[in-house]
């Protein structure tokens, strides 16, 4: 049994959390208001979207030292919806593990939409979470607890791939805000 944090209670947080509680894990959530309850999890879990990241490293930096952290934000201009935030080079994954050099950070669950989490399956595809990560037991960890909870992991390998996640996750965000993909559909893997 793994501890598992999970900031943010919206539909991914709530997704992702239902998918730590399948596979029999400790969760905890946290929203805006709880600042002043401690972080239990091991697996800390930023399910919230990319501009109030680095509200919660200023505020939890000391307390996400350690573990391992898994970005699920894709840093999407969304006032114009035609561009990512983080400089082509990097990705918000990258930017994150700058600011917690001490953390394990992965990243996962950006090219995934919330209600594909929850039902398993894209179409007639299973879920594939695909991560990547520069620790190999923090994305051990991370593909134990997804597994665990009834998905497919895909890893992507180094973080540096956290570019190329995000610009598949802002590209299918990008058509399910026009109506040409679901919001409960999306990209599927066949291996």
């Amino acid at each position: 049994m793994t501890s598992i944090t999970i900031f943010g209670s919206g539909n991914m947080g709530t997704a992702i959390a239902g998918i730590a509680g399948n596979g029999d894990n400790d969760v905890q959530v946290l929203g805006k208001a709880d600042t002043n309850q401690a972080v239990t999890g091991d697996v800390v879990v930023l399910a919230v979207p990319y501009g109030e990241v680095a509200r919660i490293i200023e505020a939890r930096r000391d307390q996400l030292a350690g573990k391992v952290v898994i970005d699920i934000t894709n840093p999407v201009d969304f006032e114009t919806f035609d561009s990512l935030t983080v400089p082509a080079d990097s990705s918000a994954a990258a930017v994150i593990a700058e600011a917690l050099p001490e953390a394990k950070v992965v990243k996962a669950f950006n090219t995934t939409f919330g209600g594909t989490l929850v039902a398993k399956e894209v179409g007639p595809l299973p879920t594939t979470v695909l991560i990547a990560g520069d620790d190999a037991d923090a994305k051990a960890l991370v593909t134990e607890v997804v597994e665990a909870g009834g998905l497919t992991v895909i890893d992507a390998g180094a973080l540096k791939r956290a570019r190329e996640l995000e610009a598949l996750g802002f590209l299918q965000i990008t058509l399910a805000a026009a109506e040409k993909v679901s919001w409960n559909g999306g990209f599927g893997v066949i291996r």
